[in-house]
């Protein structure tokens, strides 16, 4: 039996045949949902449920039980069991069409001993919003994804890469490759962004090369008169991975309440900083966190555990942002 599903507020509609996803059935009717690894792994694809029911084959990794009571969906992977009315994910619409073009390594420098400064040279007139992220095409038509590490790059983009020991793409070609080499790019993709909509306190939340997409949106509000009070956690392994450390120090007088926490997970006994795991980390100076928006980026599982915790805490589902490694950033997974 097929169901309609009605999107909120517009004239969009369109019927799910069964078997499929709702992503799958808007897709099938030209109906644009936001989305990006369509195997429940993200979490871009959510919906909230305003009426109507759903159910999973395997309830997706990306979703919370806190989200799914509250009536939160993963469009990828939910099945009606009835007609759905939904609303999209709430933030910004007007992101720049990907396109293939062009590009050149223009330096490949380390920051730390696992992580590689990649700097491409590209046509000047590509715009991306800060959060965002490309791929690199390969041969065969494979690709590896990487986020911006900079606010904008006219004519030249900046990437964290994390190395692979064995790796194709981070050991092989970046290890072979010199300034001058030739490269395709997929750019700009992605929907992790700044939602200035909020105007909430903020705590950003990053492991390992998490830290480039936040970096960017950060390097965006420097100087900004609208900027909201700002936490960042960022966790590394030691001490010597903090290879950011200086220049996000340095942030402190032109961002508004700016508080920078490193966290590490195996540091040295005469680190005098925070130790463990950075969602520990936060929940241990908030009591309530209901008032705070969230960006998380980088290790999976530290994205799962920090929506099931922060829930508990009263945060806003709402007002959670995450990109995680699992699928986007294969070669480039958070320490």
């Amino acid at each position: 039996m097929a169901y309609r599903v009605q999107i909120l507020g517009s004239d969009q509609s369109f019927s799910v045949e069964p078997g499929e996803s709702v992503l799958q059935a808007a897709g099938r009717a030209d109906v644009r949902l936001p989305h990006e690894c369509t195997f429940g792994g993200c979490g871009t694809c959510r919906i909230k449920l305003e009426s109507g029911a759903v159910d999973y084959e395997e309830f997706p990794m990306a979703l919370t039980e806190e989200e799914a009571q509250q009536g939160y969906a993963l469009a990828c992977q939910a099945r009606p069991l009835s007609d759905l009315c939904i609303s999209a994910a709430s933030g910004r619409r007007d992101f720049p069409e990907p396109r293939r073009l062009p590009a050149t390594v223009r330096a490949i420098e380390p920051l730390c001993d696992d992580v590689i400064h990649l700097t491409l040279d590209v046509p000047e007139d590509l715009e991306y919003v800060p959060g965002q992220y490309m791929n690199v095409v390969l041969p065969g038509g494979q690709t590896r994804s990487f986020s911006m590490a900079s606010a904008s790059g006219v004519g030249r983009l900046d990437f964290h890469v994390r190395r692979i020991p064995g790796g194709f793409y981070t050991d092989r070609w970046l290890g072979q490759a010199r300034p001058g080499a030739a490269v395709e790019i997929e750019a700009p993709l992605g929907v992790f962004s700044y939602h200035e909509e909020d105007w909430r306190p903020m705590i950003m939340m990053a492991t390992g090369t998490g830290i480039a997409p936040i970096k960017a949106i950060l390097e965006s509000l420097l100087d900004s008169e609208d900027c909201p009070p700002i936490t960042l956690y960022w966790g590394m392994r030691t001490e010597a991975d903090l290879y950011l450390r200086k220049q996000i120090e340095s942030w402190a007088p032109r961002l508004y309440e700016f508080n920078f926490v490193p966290v590490l997970s195996r540091p040295a006994d005469g680190w005098r900083g925070r130790r463990g795991h950075v969602q520990h980390a936060v929940l241990e100076d908030h009591e309530d966190l209901s008032d705070h928006a969230f960006y998380l980026c980088g290790a999976p599982g530290m994205i799962q555990e920090a929506r099931h915790l922060f829930a508990q805490r009263g945060a806003s589902l709402d007002h959670m942002y995450a990109d995680s490694f699992t699928f986007q950033h294969p070669l480039a997974a958070a320490a």
